[in-house]
This record gives structure tokens, C-alpha cells and sequence, in this order.
């Protein structure tokens, strides 16, 4: 995924900080239904580093479990 960087050309300076601040509250919880095993992980995004989030998040998609098993993703998003 790739972010379009032209989008945020006609924003003033002020607009532009803004956007740098805003964060972006992200709790992930890992599961595994077989064994038990349960992991929950924090970060905070800031709006123009959503792509750093979605390759974070591609990640945890793929984990498994001592077990063998594929581990559950569970997203909280606070915005």
C-alpha cells in the first residue's frame, strides 16, 4: 500500500501540523484458541504514518502459535 503524498499539497502549514499530530491509538491482542496463549500489544500511529500500521499489522496477521496454530487478531483502534 502506498500513500499519495500529492494529497496533502494544498494544505497550509498550520493544517499540516495538525495532521503530524494526530495520533492514532492502536491495542492488538493475540489469541490462540487451542492452547490459551494471550499477548496484547500497544503503539501509537500519527496519521501520516498509517503505512508503518499496516505493515505492523500485516505481521501479526502471519504469527502462529508453539502450537501450530494460526494466532487470532483482535484490533482496538482509538482515534
Amino acid at each position: 500500500m502506498e500513500t499519495d503524498y500529492n494529497q496533502f499539497k494544498g494544505l497550509g502549514e498550520a493544517e499540516l501540523e495538525k495532521l503530524e499530530q494526530e495520533v492514532i491509538k492502536v491495542r492488538a491482542t493475540i489469541s490462540c484458541s487451542s492452547c490459551g496463549y494471550n499477548k496484547k500489544f500497544r503503539n501509537n500511529f500519527r496519521l501520516k504514518d498509517m503505512e508503518q500500521m499496516v505493515v505492523s499489522l500485516k505481521c501479526f496477521d502471519y504469527m502462529t502459535c508453539s502450537c501450530g496454530q494460526l494466532l487470532e487478531l483482535n484490533l482496538e483502534f482509538e482515534i
